[in-house]
């Protein structure tokens, strides 16, 4: 699997680390935004970050019992402290940082691109800088995944191409972001998603976790 291969993508939690509350949090956003007057149709079947964004929009042209701006800034604060208390109580996937070690090794290059923010990621795995060559988070980049630009600034800052790239992740989100730039994407089963998930959103290959990267 890692004959030619210049760079490997991973995501974050659910990849190298246990999958934070993200459910919990996303329900979190959805009461807040109810809350402040924005009707549910406006952010229906969005990610938490896009349910933030279609609110503080809806809400800059109907203004409720907040504006756009504060509301906005209290539910950032609210992803992020519940990032931060599940990012305490978590640490890195057993055997993670010898595999990247291992990639080290072999002269493959490393990116960490994730949805969550840089504090909470570092948190959870504090000298993960030590073993990889690149990390964007959420507060890294102006365009977070799916947005293929958050994984072209990870390209870029790697000096590599999708041709000789892996992406590695647990959600269909991964794979389809990989697929529309052209790398080869690898599923993982160790965080929220399921192999025919996987499979259907685009992974090339679906392993059991990333250790079998190496093995």
């Amino acid at each position: 699997m890692l004959e030619d291969v210049e760079a490997i993508l991973f995501d974050f939690d659910g990849t190298l680390a246990p999958n934070l509350d993200l459910v919990g949090m996303r329900q979190s956003i959805i009461d807040y935004s109810l809350e402040c007057g924005v009707p549910p149709e406006v952010f229906a079947d969005q990610y938490i970050v896009e349910i933030i964004d279609a609110s503080s929009d809806w809400l800059a042209k109907n203004p409720q019992v907040i504006n756009a701006i504060d509301y906005a800034r209290c539910a950032n604060k609210i992803v992020v402290d519940i990032e931060m208390a599940c990012a305490a109580k978590t640490k890195p996937f057993n055997g993670v940082r010898q595999m990247l070690s291992e990639l080290t090794k072999r002269g493959i290059k490393r990116g960490v691109v994730t949805r969550n923010c840089r504090e909470a990621v570092l948190q959870t795995f504090p000298d993960l800088l030590s073993y990889v060559n690149s990390l964007h988070a959420r507060d890294d980049v102006e365009h977070i995944k799916p947005d293929p630009r958050h994984l072209n600034a990870s390209l870029m800052s790697l000096g590599v191409t999708p041709k000789s790239t892996l992406m590695v992740g647990d959600g269909a989100l991964d794979m389809r972001v990989g697929k529309q730039l052209g790398l080869y994407c690898v599923g993982v089963l160790s965080g929220s998603g399921g192999r025919d998930h996987l499979q259907r959103a685009g992974a090339d290959v679906v392993i059991a976790d990333c250790l079998d990267l190496i093995r």
